[in-house]
């Protein structure tokens, strides 16, 4: 996962910890995710409350008249803002994900150090690749993305729709590791391409979007991947095979209204969204409803009834807490041993046509592998059904052969409740098959889970934990065996044990 950039922020009064977090006991967080990061959350009109009269003289207070337009507002507004999760979500994640290019179309940004504990900004980020992202606009043409012949480390680029749909992959799994260049664009292009380039298969929307990440082993081999990702390079066709030409202009990538700002900031960015990506076709019904409250592309949402932007307003609110709680109640997540894995059908939401699924997927991660890609379970409760503590001491045992089975690697990363990796004395924050841990004399292993070290003969299976307070823990499998796709694997309990007796 990556972490958001501070301006995101402080930009937003509410973030994903605020909304997610007092569930994860619960349900945990379901991020395949590539990217889970703080959100716009909209704050609720102010109201303003009468001076108190004395005590003798106060009555019952008269109740408020029922208006129905602002009630039919909130109710319709609900369902809108759902439905329209990606319109608002999406271009928040485009604005702060692009801030280190100018905020321009068409170019990656690397990740060029594994993430370490010095990070303070949340995003549960990984310890295992280096990211390498970019946002893609294919209205006008086509981009090709081309890689290097990678064949001593896993890597993958994900490719993501606007609506959160990943529609093709390039890596290790889907392409394979020799050099290649491969035609990214928008559904009903018509073209042809150059010599050597591979049409993938094309984005339902103009903007797209590439999650990648590329295997480290150590941080002695970060150079090496220094020089692969330098290689990862996005040219558009008409610039194909001409050195030094200037690229085509993209559209502008425009930040979102700050919520904390206007209480209608969502539904003014969902409105100018929808001008650049157009909802499905199968969907006009909805759209039509969702237009009698100035909600659509050229609609005005200043224009419409204090009554009705009253009740867009609480629905934005309301909505998004919608959204947080169905996490947190484990809605679609699958408990085994305390650890939860994600829907498979995450990472190609829209086709399930559940919209509030769809969203789920943005806030608790952005964007999500498919699960032949990686399968990502999380854990916050011991075998007991307690919240995992740093002041105690546990061990995760998996039995002989019953380790993941995975084509890549697999790993367990530590996380504190602000979704950072947790500092400790040897700067480890995570253990994994790449890892050196010792197995056990029967061929099991077992990870050690707790603040202090379990002894110089169990150190190379020590996942730090931190000194006090809750902690969540991701698993992560990358091309996963047919156990973990099919949900049929069994992730070992997470067990306390007892404290020394005192000397």
């Amino acid at each position: 996962m990556t972490a958001p950039s501070r301006v995101h922020v402080r930009r937003h009064a509410m973030t994903v910890k605020q909304l997610v977090l007092p569930g994860l006991r619960a349900a945990g967080l379901w991020f395949a995710l590539s990217f889970c990061v703080p959100v716009p959350a909209q704050t609720a009109p102010a109201t303003v409350q009468a001076a108190s009269a004395p005590q003798a003289s106060r009555t019952a207070p008269t109740p408020a008249p029922f208006d129905w337009r602002e009630a039919h507002a909130y109710a319709l507004g609900i369902q809108a803002f759902h439905y329209l999760y990606p319109w608002f979500y999406m271009p928040e994640a485009r604005w702060t994900r692009t801030e280190f290019v100018d905020h321009q179309a068409n170019r990656f940004t690397h990740v060029r150090a594994l993430e370490t504990a010095a990070k303070t900004n949340g995003g549960a980020p990984n310890n295992d690749t280096l990211y390498s992202r970019a946002w893609l606009y294919v209205k006008d043409e086509p981009v090709i993305v081309s890689v290097p012949a990678i064949s001593e480390r896993y890597y993958t680029l994900e490719m993501v729709d606007f609506m959160g749909d990943n529609f093709a992959y390039v890596g290790t799994r889907a392409t394979g590791t020799k050099a290649g260049h491969y035609a990214v664009f928008a559904k009903g292009w018509k073209g042809k391409l150059p010599a050597g380039v591979k049409a993938l298969p094309p984005s339902s929307t103009p903007w797209a979007i590439i999650q990648g990440r590329t295997f480290v082993k150590d941080a002695a081999d970060l150079s090496s991947v220094h020089a692969l990702q330098d290689q990862y390079l996005i040219t558009p066709l008409s610039q194909w095979g001409k050195p030094g030409a200037v690229a085509r202009g993209t559209p502008a990538i425009w930040e979102p209204i700050n919520p904390k700002t206007d209480p209608l900031a969502a539904w003014k960015t969902i409105n100018r969204a929808l001008t650049e990506v157009a909802p499905d076709p199968r969907d006009a019904d909805l759209m039509l409803s969702f237009k009698q409250l100035g909600i659509g592309p050229g609609q005005d949402i200043d224009a419409q009834s204090a009554s009705i932007k009253r009740g867009l307003a609480r629905a934005a609110v309301d909505g998004q807490r919608i959204v947080a709680q169905a996490i947190n109640t484990g809605h679609l997540q699958k408990n085994v041993n305390g650890w939860f894995y994600p829907p498979i059908t995450i990472g190609r939401p829209t086709a399930t046509r559940d919209w509030l699924f769809r969203a789920m997927q943005a806030l608790g991660g952005w964007v999500a592998n498919d699960p032949e890609e990686a399968v990502y379970l999380n854990v916050a409760q011991d075998s007991a059904g307690k919240p995992l503590i740093g002041s105690n001491r546990y061990v995760i045992r998996f039995q002989p052969g019953a380790l993941p089975q995975v084509k890549a690697f697999w790993s367990i990363t530590m996380y504190n409740p602000q979704f950072n990796l947790v500092a400790n004395p040897i700067n480890r924050y995570a253990v994994g098959d790449r890892t050196g841990m010792t197995p056990d004399a029967d061929g099991g292993l077992t990870v050690y889970v707790q603040k202090d070290s379990p002894g110089a003969d169990k150190e190379s299976n020590w996942l730090p934990t931190p000194q006090e307070g809750r902690f969540l823990m991701f698993l992560r499998a990358y091309l996963p065996g047919d156990d973990i796709l099919q949900q049929a694997w069994t992730p070992p309990l997470i067990t306390r044990i007892e404290s020394a007796p005192a000397k």
